[in-house]
């Protein structure tokens, strides 16, 4: 698919996926040009050698300029996070429709090659997801719509725009359905953490303070499956390359409760944490799983790093992160401190 410094755009490119995604392809010999609303300095991953542009793609204007010169456009730019992010936010998550429909108009006038949207798992039926037992969704699964309510149906209406861009303009589109990805470099605390991120910085919070108690959001028994993040990087330029035409699921099909994947971050960590169950946080549905029949087939590949290996590696990095947050805090609150007592001795 690539030829010689072919310029691909990712918007979002100071994100979580977008900067995995930004040096997977600066690495395959791309020019990239990242997009980003978030001021530079608190981009996951930064390079010197990417065209790197702040900018709000919810204006035209500026998605006019993110596309122009481009083969290649992924737009991942949205605003959501983890459950209690997308719970209390759905009026936020909704208004990513105008970065959508700007960049599909920018793609469509600029001539792009290729437009990649990255929907999501959220636009599943929930009538379908009731049972912890969950049946593992097909895509088919999305239809008759119920989906999760802002930001499942966003993506869900974003999905369809993308399709008749492609009916009717001839853009070539193609669409992903993300199933819960996780990994290093990316949000770990803040609100917008995903279960994976958040557990482990749990157990890490817990070790670091001695209080070995952890608490859940629901009764931990709700079923996910978790993709990591290089699987996801590498399953978004495949599909973007193929000629899959209608959205496909991109995750793991490997199916845990809450509680597994506790007991992961506890064993990765040597400790056994008391567990108190919140049943008024967000939870999302009992159980969502991901049916990988059609990727398989249509790619002959499929997700498939286990969540053991995926999980540790993150636990490890928001480990180092936590250190490095609470020893630079640290050294902040004593430099105060002294501060402080100069100006007591100077003043005596």
């Amino acid at each position: 698919m690539q030829m010689a410094k072919e310029l691909a755009v990712v918007a979002g490119g100071g994100g979580f996926i977008g900067g995995h995604l930004v040096a997977s392809l600066r690495k395959q010999g791309y020019k990239v040009r990242a997009v980003d609303i978030k001021p530079f300095d608190e981009w996951y991953q930064k390079f010197d050698d990417v065209d790197n542009k702040v900018a709000d793609l919810q204006v035209r204007e500026n998605c006019d300029k993110a596309v122009r010169g481009a083969q290649h456009v992924y737009q991942l730019a949205a605003d959501m996070g983890g459950m209690g992010f997308i719970e209390n936010n759905k009026a936020l998550c909704m208004l990513s429709v105008l970065t959508n429909t700007h960049m599909l108009q920018a793609a469509k006038e600029a001539g792009i090659e290729r437009f990649f949207y990255s929907s999501s798992a959220c636009v599943y039926n929930a009538d379908k997801q009731r049972d912890t037992n969950v049946t593992a969704l097909k895509e088919e699964d999305a239809y008759p719509a119920l989906p999760e309510d802002g930001y499942g149906w966003e993506k869900l209406f974003s999905e369809r725009m993308c399709r008749h861009f492609r009916e009717d303009y001839g853009l070539t589109t193609r669409v992903a359905r993300y199933h819960n990805v996780y990994g290093p470099l990316g949000s770990w605390t803040g609100g917008r953490e995903k279960a994976p991120a958040a557990i482990c910085r749990k157990v890490v919070e817990a070790l670091a303070s001695g209080h070995h108690k952890i608490e859940i959001w629901g009764d931990g028994m709700q079923t996910r499956s978790f993709m990591y993040i290089d699987d996801c990087v590498k399953g978004t330029q495949a599909i973007l390359a193929s000629d899959i035409l209608e959205p496909i699921n991109l995750g793991s099909s490997e199916l845990v409760t809450i509680n597994e994947l506790v007991d992961m971050a506890e064993d990765i960590a040597g400790v056994k944490l008391e567990r108190s169950y919140n049943l008024s946080a967000p939870k999302g549905v009992n159980g969502r799983n991901s049916d990988n029949t059609r990727i398989s087939r249509e790619l002959g590949w499929e997700p498939s790093t286990r969540l053991r290996d995926g999980l540790e590696i993150t636990y490890r990095w928001i480990h180092d992160e936590y250190l490095r947050a609470h020893s630079k805090s640290r050294r902040l609150s004593e430099t105060k401190q002294a501060l402080a007592g100069n100006a007591e001795i100077g003043a005596s």
